[in-house]
């Protein structure tokens, strides 16, 4: 199993951590697009590493458009030798829209396409394909030598689509590299609805299992000490209330009997009450969402619930000894 973690969005620190986690044993480092570009970290971690993977988990896709990302994923590719990963994310349509001022509608056909019109970006840059792009979503007809790069020498990066629902997840199966399962996931969920869906688009693209990695950067609620084990938990159960509250997200809870709580916690978090609502994540549904374990045993726990599924997994060891960070990844290669 590949490992991974995160880098933060500190560009001071960006290519020291990039190094150390490296060095340490990572297979991955990754950004996630919250309150900072996801890109810049990672231009600046391809310069200071030669191996580990460099990932958005994620970049928000709707925000952006096909060309923008196909051409900061040709340059991050390059810059990395072949090593970036574009982690794409559809976000709500409340951000897109209210946030970014961006056109929401059909999500999972929109990412289907976004991703395709890159592809076919690509092929025209790479393979002096005609770039013919005409979708429901996006048009791509103009390339002129001017605006084609030159440094194509690496090809185009794996693009990794993120998903909850059955119609995202089928399109990550259909057209992505890889897929990145949302934090909040519960085991039931994975397996009875995550795993079905990517195969239902691996069969309608003729793919098989192979042709597909699977990341899930999961919750971890460990600590060398018990109040280091408490701070954790608080952090998590707030998290998860956080997502809980999400509507497109309800049908996770109702993978483990609580879709109710839903509408409590959308009702909180219109309220503003978000510190509030994680004491509403008892510890039984904290257990469903995350490996709770000293750090000597959180290797196990993750491969006995999710070894048969995934492929890689991004954790945060905050709270962790470097020497139980390296036993931890040491034990999760293996």
């Amino acid at each position: 199993m590949k490992v991974d973690a995160n880098i933060g969005s500190n560009l001071s620190r960006a290519a020291s951590d990039a190094r150390r986690l490296e060095t340490v044993g990572y297979s991955g480092v990754a950004t996630v697009e919250t309150t900072n570009d996801p890109f810049f970290p990672l231009l600046l971690a391809s310069e200071a590493t030669t191996r580990v993977d460099l990932m958005t988990a994620i970049a928000v896709a709707f925000a952006r458009t096909p060309m923008l990302l196909a051409n900061i994923g040709n340059d991050l590719n390059h810059a990395s030798g072949g090593r970036f990963v574009l982690g794409l994310g559809s976000q709500i349509k409340p951000h897109i829209t209210k946030r970014f001022s961006m056109p929401w509608s059909s999500p999972a056909a929109r990412m289907r396409e976004f991703v395709l019109a890159m592809r076919a970006i690509w092929s025209c840059w790479y393979d002096d394909e005609p770039l013919e792009f005409v979708g429901e979503f996006y048009t791509h007809t103009l390339m002129t030598p001017m605006f084609k790069p030159q440094n194509t020498q690496h090809g185009a990066p794996r693009v990794f689509v993120a998903a909850v629902g059955p119609k995202m997840t089928e399109t990550a199966g259909e057209v992505a590299d890889g897929m990145i399962v949302h934090p909040f996931t519960t085991p039931a969920y994975l397996e009875n609805a995550i795993m079905p869906a990517i195969e239902r688009g691996l069969a309608r693209a003729g793919r098989s299992r192979e042709d597909i990695e699977i990341s899930y950067p999961m919750f971890v609620v460990s600590g060398e000490t018990e109040e280091q084990m408490q701070q954790v938990q608080l952090a998590t159960r707030r998290q998860i209330a956080f997502y809980g509250s999400t509507p497109a997200y309800k049908p996770v809870l109702d993978s483990i009997g609580e879709g109710e709580l839903h509408f409590e916690l959308n009702a909180m978090s219109k309220q503003g009450r978000w510190a509030e609502m994680g004491d509403l994540i008892t510890l039984g549904m904290l257990n469903e969402f995350a490996v709770v374990s000293e750090p000597v045993s959180v290797a196990d726990g993750i491969k006995a619930r999710y070894g048969s599924l995934i492929d890689r997994v991004s954790v945060m060891f905050a709270q962790m000894s470097a020497d139980s960070e390296q036993l931890l990844i040491d034990d999760l290669r293996k």
